[in-house]
Parts: structure tokens; sequence; C-alpha cells
């Protein structure tokens, strides 16, 4: 009688899918559908081997790869170290993070709760050397990547400074950002706050007494509609926003790039007289 067939151990396998912004996430088939999907395809492949898919979902959609702030990361972190997964899927590498050092301290913790790490595209999983050193490879490049748009950001924000132009950030009252992109526009109805705001400064010549009277007509700083349709700013002013606004040479068509001050897009009807006053040594 032939004898009976050795049991293959139980792989628990839990799928991470991640996409770094919400747009196409309202889909019927999203980006994170489609990454979850070729992690299952791949799992019922090794169906012999006694792998098997978890039905809970690990998705993080709107979530940069920069940091390990993400709810179902955490949530699938915390599985990991409950012992309740033995292997973690991805799609590709870069799903699971885009910093090397972030990644090694992910793989710390799956080697010490004794879990593999696979991505489907790549082919490799972290149960062999050979996977292991591929993996360190495929980081370093990732991270050598990242590293290098990163200095071209930088180069290409310091460059537009210096040409005097908007580079982005949040809007100050007084402006908006165009909305074709790429430069500020004069908001006649808060210029003519801020015109007022200095005259109020000038007359009272104390911040305190300038930030009580803004407080009594209920005046506050920008308020702005952000690209994901969320109010921001709006709120009263301080005494460090009210410096910020009196000190601030954008309204005198002046542009700052780190301790550089360069020539730049001029309003020149934006605080009329007062232009000349906007960096005043007292304040």
């Amino acid at each position: 009688m032939a004898g009976k067939r050795a049991e293959v151990p139980e792989i628990r396998c839990a799928i991470y899918t991640r996409k770094s912004t919400e747009e196409g996430l309202e889909q019927e088939f999203n980006s994170l559908d489609a990454q979850r999907e070729a992690g299952e395809a791949f799992i019922a492949s090794q169906k012999s081997e006694g792998w098997i898919c978890l039905p809970d979902r690990y998705d993080d959609g709107g979530y940069t790869g920069g940091n390990m702030e993400r709810p179902a990361f955490k949530r699938l972190m915390a599985d990991v170290e409950a012992g309740r997964i033995d292997c973690v899927m991805v799609y590709k590498v870069d799903r699971m993070s885009r910093s090397l050092l972030d990644f090694t301290r992910i793989m710390e913790i799956l080697e010490k709760h004794g879990a593999s790490f696979v991505s489907v595209t790549q082919q490799f999983n972290t149960t062999s050397s050979m996977g292991r050193l591929t993996l360190n490879i495929l980081l370093s490049f990732s991270q050598f990547e990242r590293e290098i748009i990163s200095e071209r950001t930088r180069d290409k924000i310091a460059a537009t400074r210096r040409k005097g132009k908007w580079a982005g950030g949040r809007p100050i009252l007084g402006f908006d950002v165009d909305p074709k992109g790429g430069r500020l526009i004069v908001n006649e109805d808060e210029a003519t706050r801020v015109r007022s705001i200095y005259e109020i400064y000038f007359d009272q010549e104390s911040l305190m007494r300038t930030l009580q009277v803004l407080d009594e007509r209920g005046w506050t700083n920008k308020r702005w509609t952000t690209k994901k349709g969320k109010i921001a700013g709006g709120n009263p002013f301080n005494k460090h926003s009210l410096h910020s606004l009196l000190t601030n040479v954008l309204y005198i068509g002046q542009i700052t790039y780190k301790d550089e001050i360069h020539v730049g897009e001029r309003w020149s009807h934006f605080l009329g007289q007062l232009s000349g006053l906007v960096k005043v040594d007292s304040i």
C-alpha cells in the first residue's frame, strides 16, 4: 500500500495595494483592484505549495509611499505581528514603500515574525538569499531614482524663483492662484483688506494693538480651496501670521528663495503708496 502524501503546510498570504493619488478610485475597477487581482492570480498559481489568499483587504488609496503613515499598512503590520500572516504580497516593490530606510524596517518586522515578502511583477520572494539580494538592489535603485527626482524638483523651483516667477505653495491674502497655473493674480477684495491692515499697523505702531483691531473686525488670514476640494486657512491672525504678512516682499513684486531675494512679477497697484513700506525695520 502506497504511503500517504505529506501534507503541504498552509501559507497565509495577504495582498497589500497602494495608489499615491485618489484619482480614478471611484471607478468600478480601479488600480487597487487590478493590483489585488494580479496578487490573487499569483497565489492561485502556488496553490500546490499551500498558498492561500486571506480575504482581508489592505488597500491604501491616496497615500504616498514615502512614509509609513497609512491606515491599511498599519493594520497589515499589526496582523503580521499578531502572527496572522505568513506572506505579504505586493504588485511591485514600490507599492510597499519608496523609502529604503522604511523598507529595511519593514523587512526586519517581517523576518522577526517569520513572514516572507513577495513581489508579483518582479518575481522574487525573500525566502531565498537570491531574493533578498535582488530586493536590496531594486530598493537601492528605487531610492536613487527618488533622490534624483527630488534634486530635479528643487533645481526647478530654484530656477523658477530666480527668474522672479511664483513656484507654488500656499497662496497669501490678496492673491489667488491662476486657474491656468504658474502665477498669482490679484484678488481685489482681499487686496483692499491688505491695504487696510497696513494702514491699521502704521496707525497703531504695534503688532498687538493691530491684532486687537483685526480681531474686533473678525478679519482672518487667507482662506482657499485645495486641489482636493477641501477648505483651508481662514484662521484668526496671530502675532506670527500678522508679522509674516507685513514683511512679505511678494506684495512689492519680489520673490524669495532661501536667503535670496529676486525681482519678480510686480503688482504696482496692489499697495499703492504703501508698497515701499512693506518691509519695515520696526515690525
